[in-house]
């Protein structure tokens, strides 16, 4: 339940605080003096959408706050505190804002998460989104039940994943030419790769090869001089032996001359084979124009594939192993094509049976709706009215089942049932939102439930019928209402009129005769009408037999000491009715 309301800075609501009563809560007040912005600032508080055209014309900044009793609902005992909870919220002129939660810091939407299982808010806007289908489903849905209710979230995750696996297989239906086309070229690519058989380091060879290939001639040439130089058959080195045997016959007499022959000996032995090594390579040294061709050819080819496919011999190999993986990876789609067909086919038959589950459902509900809401219309005072909730098949199943819910709406006996947005008067509109939210108040546990123009189109009779239904509601919920009927104010337990002066609004609670002269002006604009008087003491008193006992509002006789001093409103307010603050 909500139990006080603090506002400061939103439109014409400089600070005001209001402390509300467990039942029927009715705030009345002319026309622009910030009634509305009550439950506009209790939106902003459970997390609806701000902006700065509400802040104040001066003020920096806009602020609510809402003190609740805490429900008995594991995400808002979280938050809690001593059995309560706190939601505020601040909007900057500048459009910035900020939300807390007992003092904790928290997002708009976690406001918005806790405020859903605190307030339900009913305004004109709401009642114009009865007319939405989607809407009018959720309802009839919300009508049957539990058991229906998780069917037809069951029949939506199918519907959902129906509708993305076909997309997928549209995707790949689609682009199944397109893949065929990479298919081919990189099969193309890896058959080229593939024929080259690469391997590291090859291109390195190669030209080195092609170099001394090119070059042979010069190679010859400068091989021949260093044989010359040698002489043939190794000749130079003989007079190294010569130096060889003399030093070792010296190493026989001067032991220290050992080192120097051994010295001329080895080389000696290297010199011979170096000679041998120098014939051989010159003996290799051939001309061979056609090896030279195969080369470059090869040396060719190799960076053609380079220029292609990558850096080296490593570039084109890494880009073949990319190209098998694609190659697989297309491959694969088909795979997935025919799995996703074989899902498709199970998927369709569930969602075709989970359809039929919740068609089931509505029709059976749908019957029960309809008497039920014709019962509360009748409760409103239109008497004949009827509501017939229509339930039209679709060519297609959609997202919402496999029919179309539609609220027609029948004023009286031989009238013609017509879709709601078609028939119904703006009074008629709001008393069916009424009758809505009535059928449903077994349905939740939602403890507070605001109407703001819930009066619109409706007076007289009417007006009476709505005070009674909204007390009715007010038994076992909070009703906070917003109104200029004096018919719905009569069944107030508790009246708050908002006033304006000097640009700033008030409040302040009424009660004896304070309140039959705000009905009085409600009823005539004339607040100190005798007969204005006698009229709203007859609707206070029509409001006390309704609701079956006293009126919380104040007796329905005015007299000393009721209250119409201002000792009287001074002591109200200290009782922590509704305080205002400039």
């Amino acid at each position: 339940m909500l139990r006080e309301l603090h506002i400061s800075g939103l439109g014409v609501l400089e600070d005001v605080d209001l402390e509300l009563h467990p039942g029927l809560n009715v705030l009345s007040g002319e026309t622009g003096a910030g009634k509305t912005m009550v439950t506009v600032g209790l939106a902003l508080a459970t997390g609806a959408r701000a902006s700065a055209s509400l802040v104040r014309e001066g003020a920096g900044q806009a602020r609510v706050e809402a003190r609740f009793d805490a429900p008995p609902v594991p995400e808002v005992a979280g938050w809690a505190e001593d059995g309560e909870l706190v939601l505020a919220r601040t909007v900057g002129a500048d459009g910035r804002g900020s939300a807390r939660v007992c003092g904790q810091i928290a997002t708009v939407s976690t406001l918005a998460r806790l405020g859903a299982h605190l307030v339900e808010v009913h305004g004109q806007n709401q009642a114009q989104r009865l007319l939405a289908p989607a809407v009018q489903r959720a309802f009839l849905d919300r009508f049957a039940g539990e058991a229906h209710a998780a069917t037809v979230e069951a029949y939506g995750a199918a519907h959902r994943r129906l509708v993305a696996i076909r997309a997928r297989v549209a995707e790949l239906e689609e682009r199944s030419r397109e893949r065929e086309r990479e298919l081919d070229l990189l099969a193309y690519q890896v058959r080229e790769i593939e024929a080259a058989r690469l391997r590291v380091g090859e291109l390195e060879e190669l030209v080195h090869e092609e170099s001394r290939l090119g070059q042979v001639e010069r190679l010859l040439e400068a091989a021949g001089r260093g044989w010359a130089a040698l002489g043939e058959e190794g000749a130079g080195a003989d007079l190294v032996r010569v130096a060889a045997a003399a030093l070792a016959e010296a190493a026989g007499v001067d032991a220290g001359v050992a080192d120097l022959a051994g010295r001329a000996a080895g080389l000696a032995a290297e010199l011979d084979e170096l000679a041998r090594d120098l014939r051989a390579y010159r003996d290799d040294l051939q001309a061979d124009p056609a090896r030279l061709a195969a080369v470059r050819e090869r040396i060719g080819a190799i960076r053609a594939l380079e220029r292609k496919y990558g850096e080296g011999e490593e570039g084109v190999l890494a880009y073949l192993e990319r190209a098998r993986a694609r190659m697989r990876e297309l491959a694969g789609a088909d795979d997935e094509r025919r799995e996703l067909h074989a899902e498709l086919d199970r998927l369709e038959e569930e969602a075709a049976a989970l359809a039929a589950a919740v068609s089931a459902g509505r029709r059976e509900a749908a019957p029960r709706l309809a008497e039920a809401l014709a019962t509360e219309l009748r409760e409103l005072g239109m008497e004949g009215a009827a509501v017939e909730v229509a339930l039209v098949p679709l060519d297609e199943p959609g997202a919402g089942g496999a029919e179309r819910v539609e609220l027609r709406f029948s004023g009286g006996p031989g009238q013609p049932s017509l879709p709601l947005a078609r028939v119904a008067s703006g009074g008629e509109l709001s008393r069916t939102m009424l009758a809505c939210r009535s059928v449903l108040a077994d349905l939740d546990a939602v403890p507070t439930l605001v109407f703001d123009e819930v009066d619109a189109g409706i007076g007289g009779r009417a007006g009476v019928a709505v005070g009674r239904r909204l007390a009715a509601l007010a038994r076992t919920r909070q009703v906070l209402v917003v109104t200029h009927l004096p018919q719905i104010a009569a069944f107030a337990d508790r009246q708050i009129r908002i006033a304006k002066r000097g640009g700033v609004a008030t409040a302040e609670i009424l009660e004896g005769e304070e309140r039959v002269a705000e009905l009085s002006r409600m009823l005539a604009g004339l607040p100190d009408s005798e007969r204005a008087a006698l009229h709203a003491r007859e609707l206070l008193e029509e409001a006390i037999r309704a609701k079956g006992g006293p009126a919380g509002g104040g007796p329905t006789r005015a007299g000393p000491g009721s209250g119409g001093d201002g000792r009287a409103r001074r002591t109200a307010a200290a009782r922590g009715g509704a305080r205002a603050r400039r």
